[in-house]
């Protein structure tokens, strides 16, 4: 079922990681281990560009553990929906990583993630991945070797180049642009072409609020419908939309 072999999963950090290990929001287990609860409700679950809740809202959580050394590791999961009759309809994440933090301003985020979706293995795969951010400036890669393609595994490559900066008036402001590029050319628009990659952005404004980060992003892919329907199913979960969250960490 070409239609629904092809799944951008979720592609930035799973958590505020720049706050690990010793977040002043985290919980403090002792002098060397801190654990941070993250919730989210959004009116999407967008990533790499792709819904994956037919434009409907998520519900999200994540726990990771962290030690003073910048090891942790951690599960997140999210409600999930692909359509055409799959039966899955959730995400677990697991992940583990070593954050090392040269300054404020200066990070190196090295990890393993695992993405399981219950019910619907073919589905399920592994990433590596590596995020360096300099004075709000992020470099990101993540591989996986066990993507899943038309007719067996295939590998892939994400990455991006983000920036996050404070503006006046408390806001946050993020920004990204990423491509996602897998090793067989799959991506087929109307006339029969097809390419191996595509193109997603986002503009993202955050705000806190009585304790809650309130978010409001907007997200487009260079993908054409057709590209869209013919590998994801639907024309209308790959293009340019807004989407407004709500987070808690603690």
């Amino acid at each position: 079922m070409k239609a629904f072999t092809l799944f951008a999963l979720r592609s930035l950090t799973l958590l505020p990681l720049s706050l690990l290990p010793l977040s002043s929001q985290a919980i403090p287990l002792n002098d060397d281990f801190n654990l941070l609860v993250d919730l989210t409700l959004a009116s999407d679950y967008r990533t790499r560009g792709i819904s994956q809740t037919q434009n409907d809202p998520a519900m999200q959580a994540g726990v990771t553990l962290a030690h003073s050394s910048g090891l942790y590791a951690g599960v997140w999961s999210s409600n999930v929906d692909f359509g055409g009759g799959l039966k899955t309809r959730q995400e677990i994440d697991y992940y583990a990583g070593w954050l090392w933090q040269a300054t404020d301003a200066v990070s190196l985020d090295l990890g393993y993630l695992k993405y399981a979706y219950p019910k619907e293995g073919q589905f399920n795969q592994s990433e590596t991945y590596g995020i360096l951010s300099v004075y709000g400036v992020k470099l990101a890669a993540y591989y996986s070797a066990d993507a899943p393609g038309i007719d067996s595994q295939q590998s892939s490559l994400y990455s991006y180049i983000g920036y996050e900066t404070e503006l006046p008036y408390d806001l946050g402001l993020k920004l990204r642009y990423g491509e996602m590029d897998f090793k067989d050319p799959h991506l087929y628009a109307s006339n029969g072409h097809a390419e191996d990659a595509y193109h997603e952005w986002e503009v993202k404004l955050t705000h806190e609020l009585a304790g809650v980060l309130l978010g409001v992003s907007y997200i487009d892919t260079d993908l054409s419908q057709s590209q869209c329907a013919s590998n994801w199913g639907f024309g209308d979960v790959c293009t340019a939309t807004v989407v407004a969250s709500v987070s808690k960490s603690f």
